[in-house]
Protein backbone atom coordinates (compact mmCIF):
# COMPACT_ATOMS: atom_id res chain seq x y z
CA UNK A 1 0.00 0.00 0.00
CA UNK A 2 1.34 3.43 -0.95
CA UNK A 3 1.22 6.52 1.26
CA UNK A 4 -2.26 8.11 1.51
CA UNK A 5 -2.95 11.06 -0.75
CA UNK A 6 -5.46 13.92 -0.89
CA UNK A 7 -6.94 13.93 -4.41
CA UNK A 8 -10.35 14.52 -5.97
CA UNK A 9 -12.35 11.38 -6.79
CA UNK A 10 -15.54 10.82 -8.75
CA UNK A 11 -18.56 9.12 -7.23
CA UNK A 12 -17.82 5.96 -9.19
CA UNK A 13 -14.20 5.89 -8.00
CA UNK A 14 -15.31 6.52 -4.44
CA UNK A 15 -17.92 3.75 -4.52
CA UNK A 16 -15.46 1.26 -5.97
CA UNK A 17 -12.85 2.16 -3.35
CA UNK A 18 -15.35 1.73 -0.52
CA UNK A 19 -16.61 -1.59 -1.84
CA UNK A 20 -13.05 -2.85 -2.30
CA UNK A 21 -11.88 -1.75 1.13
CA UNK A 22 -14.81 -3.04 3.17
CA UNK A 23 -14.97 -6.34 1.32
CA UNK A 24 -11.30 -6.87 2.21
CA UNK A 25 -11.31 -5.39 5.72
CA UNK A 26 -14.70 -6.45 7.15
CA UNK A 27 -13.39 -9.46 9.07
CA UNK A 28 -10.36 -7.64 10.45
CA UNK A 29 -12.53 -4.67 11.46
CA UNK A 30 -14.90 -6.91 13.42
CA UNK A 31 -12.02 -8.71 15.10
CA UNK A 32 -10.53 -5.39 16.22
CA UNK A 33 -13.70 -3.51 17.21
CA UNK A 34 -16.35 -6.18 17.66
CA UNK A 35 -16.06 -6.40 21.45
CA UNK A 36 -16.60 -2.65 21.82
CA UNK A 37 -19.45 -2.51 19.28
CA UNK A 38 -21.15 -5.69 20.45
CA UNK A 39 -23.33 -7.88 18.25
CA UNK A 40 -26.58 -6.06 18.96
CA UNK A 41 -25.79 -2.67 20.47
CA UNK A 42 -26.24 0.78 18.92
CA UNK A 43 -22.94 2.60 19.51
CA UNK A 44 -22.76 5.98 17.83
CA UNK A 45 -19.05 6.71 18.22
CA UNK A 46 -15.70 5.79 19.76
CA UNK A 47 -16.65 7.96 22.73
CA UNK A 48 -19.14 5.21 23.53
CA UNK A 49 -22.38 7.11 22.96
CA UNK A 50 -24.97 4.34 23.29
CA UNK A 51 -28.45 4.81 21.82
CA UNK A 52 -29.91 2.83 24.72
CA UNK A 53 -28.95 5.77 26.93
CA UNK A 54 -28.79 8.71 24.51
CA UNK A 55 -32.19 8.13 22.84
CA UNK A 56 -31.23 10.35 19.91
CA UNK A 57 -33.75 8.58 17.67
CA UNK A 58 -36.65 9.01 20.06
CA UNK A 59 -39.21 6.20 20.45
CA UNK A 60 -38.57 3.46 17.87
CA UNK A 61 -41.14 0.80 18.75
CA UNK A 62 -43.45 0.32 15.79
CA UNK A 63 -41.48 2.81 13.70
CA UNK A 64 -40.07 1.93 10.29
CA UNK A 65 -36.31 2.53 10.35
CA UNK A 66 -33.59 2.50 7.67
CA UNK A 67 -29.93 2.13 8.61
CA UNK A 68 -27.57 3.68 6.07
CA UNK A 69 -24.21 1.93 5.69
CA UNK A 70 -25.00 -0.71 8.30
CA UNK A 71 -21.76 -2.69 8.25
CA UNK A 72 -22.46 -5.88 10.20
CA UNK A 73 -25.84 -4.39 11.25
CA UNK A 74 -25.16 -4.21 14.99
CA UNK A 75 -27.23 -1.02 15.31
CA UNK A 76 -30.12 -2.43 13.32
CA UNK A 77 -30.08 -5.58 15.41
CA UNK A 78 -30.51 -3.48 18.56
CA UNK A 79 -33.36 -1.58 16.91
CA UNK A 80 -35.11 -4.86 16.12
CA UNK A 81 -34.90 -5.86 19.80
CA UNK A 82 -36.59 -2.55 20.65
CA UNK A 83 -39.58 -3.31 18.46
CA UNK A 84 -38.66 -1.24 15.38
CA UNK A 85 -39.44 -2.39 11.83
CA UNK A 86 -35.90 -2.23 10.43
CA UNK A 87 -34.20 -2.58 7.06
CA UNK A 88 -30.54 -1.84 6.38
CA UNK A 89 -28.05 -1.66 3.56
CA UNK A 90 -24.33 -1.55 2.98
CA UNK A 91 -22.12 -1.26 -0.09
CA UNK A 92 -20.05 -4.29 1.01
CA UNK A 93 -21.39 -7.79 0.48
CA UNK A 94 -18.75 -9.12 2.86
CA UNK A 95 -20.05 -6.88 5.62
CA UNK A 96 -23.53 -8.21 4.93
CA UNK A 97 -22.27 -11.79 5.01
CA UNK A 98 -20.82 -11.14 8.46
CA UNK A 99 -24.14 -9.54 9.43
CA UNK A 100 -25.89 -12.83 8.66
CA UNK A 101 -23.39 -14.63 10.90
CA UNK A 102 -24.21 -12.24 13.74
CA UNK A 103 -27.93 -12.75 13.05
CA UNK A 104 -27.43 -16.46 13.65
CA UNK A 105 -25.29 -15.89 16.74
CA UNK A 106 -27.77 -13.53 18.39
CA UNK A 107 -31.01 -15.01 17.12
CA UNK A 108 -32.03 -11.54 15.87
CA UNK A 109 -32.31 -11.19 12.10
CA UNK A 110 -32.04 -7.96 10.11
CA UNK A 111 -33.30 -7.50 6.56
CA UNK A 112 -30.32 -6.26 4.55
CA UNK A 113 -29.47 -5.51 0.94
CA UNK A 114 -26.33 -4.39 -0.91
CA UNK A 115 -26.78 -0.81 -2.11
CA UNK A 116 -25.12 2.57 -2.52
CA UNK A 117 -26.19 5.60 -0.47
CA UNK A 118 -26.53 7.77 -3.58
CA UNK A 119 -29.15 5.45 -5.14
CA UNK A 120 -31.45 3.98 -2.48
CA UNK A 121 -33.56 0.99 -3.56
CA UNK A 122 -36.61 2.04 -1.52
CA UNK A 123 -39.95 3.69 -2.26
CA UNK A 124 -40.70 7.33 -1.56
CA UNK A 125 -41.88 8.20 1.96
CA UNK A 126 -41.41 4.68 3.30
CA UNK A 127 -39.49 5.33 6.56
CA UNK A 128 -40.08 7.21 9.80
CA UNK A 129 -36.41 7.29 10.83
CA UNK A 130 -33.10 7.08 8.99
CA UNK A 131 -29.91 6.53 10.99
CA UNK A 132 -26.23 5.99 10.31
CA UNK A 133 -23.34 5.49 12.73
CA UNK A 134 -20.22 6.32 10.71
CA UNK A 135 -21.81 4.54 7.77
CA UNK A 136 -21.76 5.57 4.09
CA UNK A 137 -22.13 9.35 4.42
CA UNK A 138 -18.41 10.10 4.87
CA UNK A 139 -17.72 7.66 2.03
CA UNK A 140 -19.68 9.30 -0.78
CA UNK A 141 -18.34 12.03 -3.05
CA UNK A 142 -21.69 13.83 -3.25
CA UNK A 143 -23.34 14.08 0.15
CA UNK A 144 -26.08 16.25 -1.33
CA UNK A 145 -27.28 13.40 -3.53
CA UNK A 146 -27.23 11.01 -0.56
CA UNK A 147 -29.24 13.45 1.57
CA UNK A 148 -31.77 13.99 -1.22
CA UNK A 149 -32.20 10.23 -1.48
CA UNK A 150 -32.70 10.01 2.29
CA UNK A 151 -35.22 12.87 2.16
CA UNK A 152 -37.04 11.07 -0.65
CA UNK A 153 -37.51 7.85 1.34
CA UNK A 154 -38.41 9.63 4.60
CA UNK A 155 -42.00 10.44 5.45
CA UNK A 156 -42.93 14.04 6.33
CA UNK A 157 -41.69 14.85 9.86
CA UNK A 158 -39.28 11.93 9.58
CA UNK A 159 -36.01 12.00 11.53
CA UNK A 160 -32.42 11.67 10.32
CA UNK A 161 -29.59 11.08 12.81
CA UNK A 162 -26.04 10.28 11.71
CA UNK A 163 -22.52 10.35 13.11
CA UNK A 164 -19.31 11.22 11.28
CA UNK A 165 -15.74 12.14 12.12
CA UNK A 166 -15.80 15.66 13.54
CA UNK A 167 -14.66 18.05 10.79
CA UNK A 168 -12.03 19.59 13.06
CA UNK A 169 -10.34 16.20 13.39
CA UNK A 170 -9.44 16.41 9.72
CA UNK A 171 -6.86 19.09 10.48
CA UNK A 172 -4.83 16.73 12.67
CA UNK A 173 -2.85 13.51 12.18
CA UNK A 174 -4.53 10.19 12.94
CA UNK A 175 -2.54 9.92 16.16
CA UNK A 176 -4.33 9.58 19.53
CA UNK A 177 -1.29 10.59 21.57
CA UNK A 178 -0.32 14.14 22.61
CA UNK A 179 1.99 14.16 19.58
CA UNK A 180 -1.18 14.25 17.47
CA UNK A 181 -2.20 17.60 18.94
CA UNK A 182 -0.97 19.62 16.00
CA UNK A 183 -2.46 21.06 12.84
CA UNK A 184 -1.08 19.36 9.73
CA UNK A 185 -3.87 19.95 7.18
CA UNK A 186 -6.04 22.88 6.24
CA UNK A 187 -9.58 22.66 7.61
CA UNK A 188 -10.70 24.08 4.26
CA UNK A 189 -9.04 21.42 2.10
CA UNK A 190 -12.04 19.38 0.95
CA UNK A 191 -10.04 16.83 -0.99
CA UNK A 192 -10.76 13.33 0.33
CA UNK A 193 -8.30 11.14 2.17
CA UNK A 194 -7.43 8.38 -0.30
CA UNK A 195 -5.40 5.19 -0.01
CA UNK A 196 -4.15 3.64 -3.25
CA UNK A 197 -2.71 0.25 -4.12
CA UNK A 198 0.58 -0.45 -5.88
CA UNK A 199 -0.98 0.38 -9.24
CA UNK A 200 -2.33 3.72 -8.02
CA UNK A 201 -5.96 2.55 -7.88
CA UNK A 202 -7.96 4.06 -4.99
CA UNK A 203 -8.87 1.35 -2.46
CA UNK A 204 -10.14 3.59 0.38
CA UNK A 205 -11.71 7.03 0.21
CA UNK A 206 -13.15 9.19 2.98
CA UNK A 207 -14.45 12.67 2.20
CA UNK A 208 -13.96 15.75 4.36
CA UNK A 209 -16.66 18.39 4.80
CA UNK A 210 -16.57 21.40 7.10
CA UNK A 211 -19.34 22.03 9.62
CA UNK A 212 -20.78 24.61 7.24
CA UNK A 213 -20.65 22.12 4.36
CA UNK A 214 -22.68 19.58 6.33
CA UNK A 215 -25.28 22.23 7.18
CA UNK A 216 -25.58 23.39 3.57
CA UNK A 217 -25.84 19.83 2.24
CA UNK A 218 -28.59 19.03 4.75
CA UNK A 219 -30.62 22.19 4.23
CA UNK A 220 -30.10 21.99 0.47
CA UNK A 221 -31.79 18.58 0.55
CA UNK A 222 -34.73 20.06 2.44
CA UNK A 223 -33.82 19.07 5.99
CA UNK A 224 -34.14 21.20 9.09
CA UNK A 225 -31.09 20.82 11.34
CA UNK A 226 -32.18 20.23 14.95
CA UNK A 227 -28.95 19.53 16.81
CA UNK A 228 -25.24 18.81 16.61
CA UNK A 229 -23.92 16.64 19.43
CA UNK A 230 -20.14 16.76 19.96
CA UNK A 231 -19.65 14.04 22.58
CA UNK A 232 -16.98 14.62 25.19
CA UNK A 233 -14.51 11.89 26.08
CA UNK A 234 -15.81 10.03 29.15
CA UNK A 235 -13.60 9.85 32.24
CA UNK A 236 -12.02 6.42 32.57
CA UNK A 237 -12.72 5.46 28.94
CA UNK A 238 -9.48 3.87 27.71
CA UNK A 239 -10.40 2.90 24.14
CA UNK A 240 -7.93 3.75 21.37
CA UNK A 241 -9.44 3.78 17.88
CA UNK A 242 -7.46 5.51 15.15
CA UNK A 243 -7.13 9.13 16.25
CA UNK A 244 -9.57 8.67 19.14
CA UNK A 245 -8.15 7.95 22.59
CA UNK A 246 -8.06 9.05 26.23
CA UNK A 247 -5.08 11.41 25.85
CA UNK A 248 -6.37 13.55 23.00
CA UNK A 249 -10.10 12.90 23.38
CA UNK A 250 -10.70 15.23 26.36
CA UNK A 251 -9.12 18.15 24.48
CA UNK A 252 -10.53 18.08 20.94
CA UNK A 253 -13.82 16.80 19.47
CA UNK A 254 -13.63 13.49 17.66
CA UNK A 255 -17.23 12.90 16.54
CA UNK A 256 -20.13 14.96 15.22
CA UNK A 257 -23.64 13.50 15.60
CA UNK A 258 -26.20 15.40 13.52
CA UNK A 259 -29.94 15.36 14.11
CA UNK A 260 -32.32 16.72 11.47
CA UNK A 261 -35.86 16.25 10.28
CA UNK A 262 -37.86 16.46 7.08
CA UNK A 263 -40.57 19.14 7.40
Amino acid sequence: MNEPVRVELSEAETSLASRTYWNDAAGEYLAEHGEFLGDDRFIWSPEGVDEADAQLLGPVRGRRVLEVGCGAAQCSRWLVTQGADVVAFDISVEQLRIAKTLDERTGTAVRTVAADAVALPYRDASFDIVCSAFGALPFVADAGTAFREIARVLRPSGTLVFSVTHPFRWTMPDDPSPAGLRITHSYFDRRPYVEVDSSGTPVYAEHHRTVGDWIRELTGAGFVVDDLLEPEWPAGHELIWGGWGPERGPLVPGTAIWTAHKP
